[in-house]
């Protein structure tokens, strides 16, 4: 499909935001642990009794960001075909106060990532996905990090198919939403330049 990246500033989050990033539950990654927890933890998929739509906008909407951190220099990716916008990609990076960062100035956090509905599954992600990395990776970070949920299982996918590695499954992470688990996928930019 040919869509075309372009970055833009936060100014444009009101327009970034029209693109829905709400998608439908019908299945979960519940943790098992192995030897009651020494063995680590594993995901099993299964099947929820009542689908339903997950909307994070619903809560935390793009714009709200700038209220609470300084984000002036977090890119804004948006994917265009044509004049029609049908995604975007927001990368967090040396912001203070964004616990995702840990401190860390070679890492950078894949904080937003958006395909309009009548786009997923066509390619649209993965070109959001490539220019996350190829900016970060211009700015000379070694590490992406992407936060997903244990209810987004085409999130989880799409991830592992981007050669991200699942290093983190934190159960009880979310306040609000007690029967989410936090999952921290990592993906390592070997060819990072350094600073």
């Amino acid at each position: 499909m040919n869509v075309e990246i372009i970055e833009e500033s936060t100014a444009s989050l009101s327009e970034y935001a029209r693109v829905s990033i709400a998608f439908l539950v019908t299945s979960h990654l519940r943790v098992e642990p192995i030897d009651g927890g020494l063995g680590g933890l594993r995901l099993v998929e299964e099947r929820v009794d009542a689908p339903y739509v997950r909307d994070f906008d619903a809560e935390d909407p793009p714009t709200s960001w700038l209220d609470r951190w300084e984000i002036s220099h977090w890119p804004v990716l948006s994917a265009f075909r044509g004049s029609r916008r049908v995604g975007g990609a927001v990368v967090a990076w040396r912001t203070p106060g964004v616990h995702m960062l840990e401190g860390r100035r070679d890492l950078a956090v894949l904080w937003d990532i958006r395909v309009d509905r009548e786009y997923r599954g066509r390619g649209v992600g993965s070109k959001l996905f490539a220019g996350a990395l190829d900016w970060a990776r211009e700015r000379g970070c070694s590490v992406l990090k992407v936060e997903a949920q244990n209810t987004n299982v085409p999130a989880c996918r799409f991830y592992a198919n981007q050669g991200c590695e699942l290093r983190a499954i934190c159960p009880g992470a979310y306040a609000d939403a007690a029967d989410e688990v936090q999952l921290l996928w990592y993906r390592a930019l070997a060819d990072a330049r350094t600073d």
